[in-house]
């Protein structure tokens, strides 16, 4: 093989290999989205009634995040609120189906 060849094959790897990193990195991006988990299993502190992971007392917690893939937040399939409103996710607090206390 020629030093060319090997040049151009190296040049190659090198590039497929930061190409499949790239795609990774894009692929991982989470965002923060209120008002989708279950209860005890939010990711972390969002406000009153949360101190960390795991602490959201009901179900759908407005003011309790999870980390889900980017850009799909608004979209998670939630059921219906009590008086049949559409339940949805949202990238900022919520005043909704927060504990009593």
């Amino acid at each position: 093989m020629s030093k060319t060849l090997k040049t151009v094959a190296l040049i190659g790897a090198v590039a497929a290999s930061m190409t499949a990193a790239t795609t990774s990195a894009h692929a991982m991006e989470k965002e923060k989205c209120y008002g989708v988990s279950l209860a005890g299993e939010n990711d972390c502190a969002a406000g009153p009634g949360t101190t960390c992971a795991g602490t959201s007392k009901v179900d759908y917690q407005g003011n309790a995040f999870t980390l889900v893939d980017a850009g799909t937040c608004t979209s998670i399939e939630l059921p219906a609120m009590a008086d049949g409103k559409a339940r949805m996710g949202s990238l900022e607090a919520l005043d909704r189906d927060l504990p009593t206390t």
